[in-house]
């Protein structure tokens, strides 16, 4: 028998035919990373959009600057002076948007008195390209922004803080756990975990979980070297010693309430707040009336101004 077989394996018809197997599930895996990868590709796909605004609209004083970043990338941002002593606030756009989109923030946050800087986020605006940006290289930019201050010397005060729209928010929630210097953080319409942004996607599509939405995250975390658990801000918020106060709309559909929930959650108790926006999605908790006097309240009772003008 084993002489059959080996005379069977040395068929060459039987070799071709184990050769043409082997073709057939090469090529089919090829196929199969190919279609991952141009779905990954216009998963990141963003339109870059420059601003068409800027304060000086307003009346706003400002300047143009451009914060180093990684390797080599560099940000766009605007840097909006109030004075040296008061603590400054660093604002972060969500996905797709650019610096612009922080202008209703400008408006009402200026006359605070608090020091501005805004930026555009890698691979959004003017800022340099990214690969594959992500709430993690959104709280590495937010890092850059902190740096930038304190290595030009922008401001006496020690203190900053930080409002983020949602990637923005969670962006500023990991940037607090990998930055001290970051004492306040305010968020609107924050991701728990990106994961769950995605499944949402997917599940938008009607596309089943296992195992093809399981297999996606799979082959990208290995494609990237992604850890999505590492850099989900769910699992950092408990390393930021920041008080943070996070704002979610009740009827957001984006960014479901209960991630915003679950965040709350595994905060602190003690120096984490939520406030659930009633009938707000989520880009409009803003226009909420109490939007602005409870953000105010938050960052006069964490990096107040009089305290350190005083």
């Amino acid at each position: 028998m084993l002489q059959n077989a080996l005379v069977g394996q040395n068929d060459p018809e039987k070799v071709n035919k184990y050769i043409m197997k082997f073709v057939g599930i090469l090529v089919v895996l090829v196929l199969l990373f190919t279609l991952l990868d141009n779905l990954i590709g216009r998963m990141y796909q963003n339109t870059k959009k420059i601003h068409q605004v800027t304060p000086e609209k307003f009346n706003i004083p400002f300047e143009e600057i451009h914060i180093p970043v990684g390797k080599s990338g560099q940000l766009y941002g605007w840097w909006i002076p109030a004075s040296p002593n008061a603590p400054t606030l660093i604002l972060v756009h969500g996905w797709g948007r650019n610096v612009a989109r922080m202008v209703p923030y400008i408006r009402k946050l200026h006359p605070m008195g608090y020091n501005l800087l805004a930026f555009d986020a890698r691979n959004h605006g003017s800022s340099t390209p990214e690969k594959t940006p992500s709430v993690w290289t959104f709280a590495q930019d937010t890092c850059a922004a902190a740096n930038f201050i304190t290595e030009n010397n922008l401001m006496s005060s020690s203190k900053i803080g930080v409002i983020g729209l949602s990637i923005g928010g969670g962006a500023a929630i990991n940037a607090a756990a990998l930055d001290q210097r970051i004492q306040s953080v305010v968020t609107v319409g924050a991701l728990s975990h990106p994961i769950e942004v995605m499944k949402l996607k997917f599940q938008e599509k009607h596309i089943p979980y296992f195992p093809l939405t399981w297999g996606f995250f799979k082959y990208l975390e290995f494609r990237y070297r992604m850890n999505f658990n590492q850099i989900a801000p769910i699992n950092n918020i408990q390393n930021a010693e920041a008080n943070i106060f996070l704002i979610h709309g009740a009827e957001d559909t984006t960014i479901p309430l209960e991630q915003g929930k679950a965040l709350s959650k595994a905060g602190n108790p003690e120096t984490t707040r939520l406030w659930v926006v009633p009938e707000k999605g989520h880009s409009n908790c803003h226009t909420h009336p109490q939007f602005w006097q409870k953000i105010e309240v938050f960052l006069q009772n964490t990096i107040p101004v009089e305290e350190l003008d005083a």
